[in-house]
């Protein structure tokens, strides 16, 4: 068959045109939240007891998706809710992933294998929600989603970091989730500045923009394989920095100085909302203010840790606790409960015995609760 200039230009132009309407539907469709609802996990292999997380998908055969619907379909918490099952969801950060923790050692496991039941006797099984980088707004997101999921109770490990106002917008699921978080601010009151979040131009929206999300949600599932065959889902290094014990005499936190901490530079208002949420979902809630590291080296005297400065950190648990008793949310106030012994590479993470302390102590308040 001869080909002529025509008839090649002919399909040249169809294809551009077919190819350009593709893309216009996909960026009025945006069906990517949709696919990410399908997954192979909890179908063809089990789900993860962590939400998927990683920098280094060849050695900790996991990565990091953007889209909610991907990163909770890829999870244990999307399967089937048993009938004698009270679900509990654990919130927060990377504390509560496991950084260099195994699955079976972390704060979800630990509690799990504590055996508790609740007040109507159905078993409690707790879920590892936790995800890295700390931010209250990113944990509102992920808490939403549980509710969805049928979460009974939510236990939302803090720390004052998290609290931080100045970086509430910077967490990528924050910034790529621009849909969910105006839903929610709609719905709880979540107070967020719109003008900080990724909004997403046309091009962005189509089929060439998105691949990036697309590739992610198809190379979950076949890392998934690898994952179920191995139970890898990080990768754990030979060795590791040890969080700093001895300290910077620098007294300030994110810009603040002492003595005085605004009420603004804390977001409270983000707090206040994940508690709307429970509430009108007849959820339960446990607020926990997450360990830390009190280091005993350098500048001790004027610091805890790395990330806080004493006068600061101070003030934020007065305020904590005046605002959970003024809202009537439990809280437990675990900020010493570990010693800096039980900590591995950073001021919030924790050796495998430094969780099975703040699990009893978790577990001692649920035993006791009213």
């Amino acid at each position: 068959m001869v080909w002529n200039g025509g008839v090649l230009a002919r399909i040249v132009l169809k294809a551009a045109a077919l190819f350009a309407i593709i893309n216009a539907i996909f960026a009025l469709t945006q069906p990517v939240p949709l696919i990410g609802r399908i997954s192979l996990h909890n179908v063809v292999y089990p789900g993860r007891a962590r939400l998927p997380y990683g920098d280094n998908p060849a050695l900790s055969y996991n990565l990091s998706p953007s889209d909610l619907n991907t990163m909770f379909a890829s999870h244990a918490i999307a399967r089937p809710k048993a009938g004698d099952e009270f679900r509990v969801v654990l919130i927060g950060d990377s504390s509560v992933w496991g950084f260099l923790l195994k699955p079976e050692e972390t704060l979800a496991a630990r509690l799990d294998a504590l055996e508790l039941h609740a007040r109507d006797g159905r078993r409690m099984r707790f879920y590892n929600l936790g995800y890295p980088i700390m931010s209250l707004t990113k944990d509102v997101l992920i808490l939403d989603e549980a509710l969805r999921q049928g979460a009974d109770m939510a236990i939302w490990l803090l720390t004052m970091e998290s609290f931080a106002a100045d970086a509430q917008a910077k967490h990528p699921l924050v910034r790529y989730n621009v849909a969910r978080v105006m839903q929610l601010k709609q719905q709880a009151g979540l107070p967020i500045n719109v003008s900080e979040l990724a909004q997403l131009s046309l091009w962005e929206r189509t089929l060439i923009g998105q691949r990036r999300a697309l590739a992610d949600w198809l190379r979950l599932q076949l890392y998934g394989v690898l994952w179920a065959a191995t139970g890898i889902d990080q990768h754990y290094p030979e060795t590791y920095t040890p969080a700093q014990r001895d300290l910077s005499s620098d007294l300030s936190w994110h810009a603040h100085l002492p003595p005085h901490l605004p009420e603004e530079a804390l977001a409270f208002g983000v707090l206040a909302a994940g508690v709307r949420l429970t509430r009108e979902r007849n959820a339960a809630l446990l607020l926990v203010n997450e360990p830390i590291l009190i280091s005993s080296g350098a500048n001790s005297h004027l610091r805890y840790n790395a990330f806080y400065p004493r006068w600061a950190y101070d003030a934020y648990r007065a305020r904590l606790r005046a605002w959970a008793n003024d809202q009537r949310v439990p809280l437990l106030d675990a900020w010493d409960a570990v010693p800096q012994t039980e900590f591995t590479d950073s001021a919030v993470h924790l050796t495998p015995h430094g969780v099975r302390l703040l699990a009893e102590q978790i577990g001692f308040v649920l035993r006791t609760q009213p």
